[in-house]
C-alpha cells in the first residue's frame, strides 16, 4: 500500500513505525540516546533511534531543532519524520543536519492514520512528492 504526501526535507529511509499521541519537543523530550524522556509525554521511556516516527506536530522551542540535527549526527534520531500538519522546527533541524554532516533525515507530511502499526515501511522524499509504502 503506499500513502502520499509532501516533503519537508528530502530522504530515504526504512523502518517500522512508533506512533506518538502526543507531540514531542526534541529540547528536553528526547536524551541522547534517542528515548523520550518528558516524564508528562504518554510515552515517556519510548526509543525513537532508527524508528519511522508518525506524530500530529513537534511542540514548541527552537532548540529542538539543533537536539535533533546532533541525534541525527549521533545515529539516534528517527529514521524518518512524519507528520499530519506542517512543522518549521523539525526540518530544520533535518537540513541542520544535511547541510553540516551530509546526512538525510526525510520530513513529511502525510496522513498517515492508515499505516499499521509493526509494518516496515519505506519513505522515500524527493522535492516533489513524498511516499510511505509497506
Amino acid at each position: 500500500m503506499i500513502i502520499h504526501g509532501r516533503t519537508l526535507h528530502p530522504g530515504h529511509a526504512t523502518g517500522t513505525p512508533i506512533r506518538l499521541t502526543a507531540p514531542l519537543s526534541f529540547w528536553g523530550g528526547t536524551d541522547e540516546h534517542g528515548r523520550i524522556v518528558d516524564a508528562h509525554h504518554p510515552q515517556c521511556g519510548a526509543i525513537l533511534t532508527g524508528r519511522i516516527l508518525l506524530m500530529e506536530s513537534g511542540r514548541g522551542s527552537s532548540s529542538a531543532s539543533s537536539v535533533l540535527a546532533e541525534q541525527i549526527r549521533a545515529r539516534t534520531a528517527p529514521a524518518a519524520i512524519v507528520l499530519s500538519r506542517p512543522d518549521t522546527i523539525i526540518p530544520l533541524g533535518a537540513l541542520v543536519a544535511a547541510e553540516l554532516y551530509g546526512l538525510d533525515l526525510p520530513v513529511v507530511i502525510a496522513p498517515y492514520d492508515a499505516v499499521p502499526d509493526g509494518a516496515l515501511l519505506e519513505i522515500t522524499a524527493t522535492p516533489d512528492q513524498a511516499s510511505i509504502r509497506w
